[in-house]
């Protein structure tokens, strides 16, 4: 079966009611459900790919405040022989209008990060399963606001937090279930990738020509580039926090107390424009985040965890995981494991790959073949099919409000660190303590 067959059929939902963890209780399942876009640029149009391949999902409605993104947008459509969907344009409250649709579902929503705390408790006002890329608030405070709306209408949000998904990562947490590295101590992970050819361009591709960014280029660069110049901290924790607080059950039994995080100093985006574009109007910017971020992080069980925001450099890509135990661990960057007493000897790594295989996740066996062709070497399959499998049931999505929220205040929490010249802060307890008798059962369903 391929992912252009691929059918709801396979798919079978619970039918009947269903009580969430939060104890609200839902009406019937539903075979088929209906999706809204808010933002389809390139990462929202990488959604829309997965969900015109799906025949339990229908894309009602679109918003996008460019009419060059919902130009390619109607493309995908027209290719994929679809219905074309309504648009909401014109302004950034556009999206209001998509949301008094009684006809959605659920909402997809891929804006610039400063959009998503407004757009996601307008949309769980509305009713709507919010799917919301990375960064959920840009303030502490931001989170606490988006909490309270969710504690007020008990409607799930979920980060679609892809890293989560991909295969190595989950190998590597059904070795950690089988207790393969024993007691974990010591966890890093992080977005080492070099993203100057994002940041800037020319305004006319996205091929990285060019030292201009706002308004007047192409992609993230009219918007993501500003956050380096605004800001100094972690400002994308996700791809290394959300796998990591699945291995040692963030929120679940386990918790971040406090961080602290150090910058260096800020000299590769300078350089990278006069390199690309020398006599550049900016190169009078002035940079503030530094060109590498670590954050350190403690958690109540006892073990520590290293973040690393290394964006403006080059590099090969790497989220450098590492996943520590008292029998062994696993690198990434290395693609290497070694485990006590099974590995080689003393000084001797296994390659990755003879361990990865034998712990394949069960989700990765049963749906490798759906997931050909989908973006980010196939986790984007993932993430959109859980969030769609739980819209379906009417359940809790697997990465709920909670993770969400805990892997994204991350990046004001460390802002403030080193604001203060790297002083500690405490970790907020979104779930006002629950996480002590909570349970980690992260893709233990078959499904997602």
């Amino acid at each position: 079966m391929d992912r252009r067959h691929f059918c709801a059929n396979g798919l079978v939902g619970l039918a009947g009611l269903t009580l969430m963890p939060s104890g609200v209780l839902f009406a019937n399942a539903k075979d088929k459900i209906k999706l809204g876009y808010i933002g389809v640029g390139l990462r929202g149009r990488n959604h829309i790919s997965e969900g015109l391949l799906r025949s339990d999902v229908e894309i009602t409605a679109i918003c996008d405040t460019q009419e060059s993104s919902l130009k390619y947008c109607r493309a995908q459509f027209v290719k994929a022989g679809k219905k074309l969907p309504a648009e909401y344009t014109g302004g950034l409250d556009a999206y209001k209008k998509l949301l008094e649709r009684k006809d959605i579902d659920a909402v997809i929503i891929a804006t610039p990060w400063e959009f998503h705390k407004e757009q996601a408790i307008d949309a769980m006002r509305a009713g709507k399963y919010v799917g919301c890329e990375v960064i959920a608030g840009i303030t502490v405070e931001d989170h606490w606001e988006i909490l309270k709306v969710y504690e007020e209408t008990k409607i799930p949000y979920m980060t679609l937090e892809n890293v989560c998904y991909r295969r190595d990562v989950l190998a590597v947490l059904n070795m950690v279930r089988n207790n393969v590295f024993g007691e974990l101590i010591h966890l890093e992970g992080g977005y080492q990738h070099d993203l100057r050819g994002v940041l800037f361009n020319d305004g006319k591709s996205f091929d990285g020509k060019g030292g201009e960014f706002g308004p007047n280029t192409v992609g993230e660069a009219q918007w993501r580039t500003q956050w380096n110049a605004d800001r100094n901290g972690d400002i994308y924790p996700t791809h290394g926090a959300g796998p990591i607080m699945n291995y040692i059950d963030i929120n679940r039994g386990n918790q971040f107390t406090n961080l602290v995080s150090f910058a260096s100093k800020s000299r590769g985006l300078h350089q990278y424009i006069e390199k690309k574009s020398p006599g550049n109007k900016n190169l009078a910017v002035n940079f503030k985040n530094g060109d590498l971020v670590t954050t350190m992080l403690n958690c109540a069980n006892g073990e520590t965890v290293t973040l690393t925001h290394d964006t403006h450099l080059p590099r090969p890509y790497s989220l450098g995981f590492r996943v520590q135990g008292t029998r062994g661990l696993w690198m990434d960057v290395a693609d290497s494991i070694y485990i006590e007493g099974e590995s080689g000897t003393y000084d001797e790594w296994d390659k990755a790959k003879i361990w990865l295989d034998k712990y394949d996740h069960p989700l990765w066996k049963k749906h490798q073949h759906e997931a050909d062709g989908a973006g980010h070497g196939g986790m984007d399959w993932f993430v959109f099919n859980a969030f769609v499998e739980a819209v379906k049931q009417r359940i809790q999505t697997p990465i709920d409000i909670y993770d969400s929220l805990t892997m994204s205040v991350i990046t004001p929490l460390s802002e403030k660190s080193i604001q203060e010249g790297n002083m500690p802060q405490q970790f907020p307890d979104f779930t006002k303590g629950k996480w002590k008798d909570l349970k980690n059962t992260f893709a233990l369903n078959n499904k997602f």
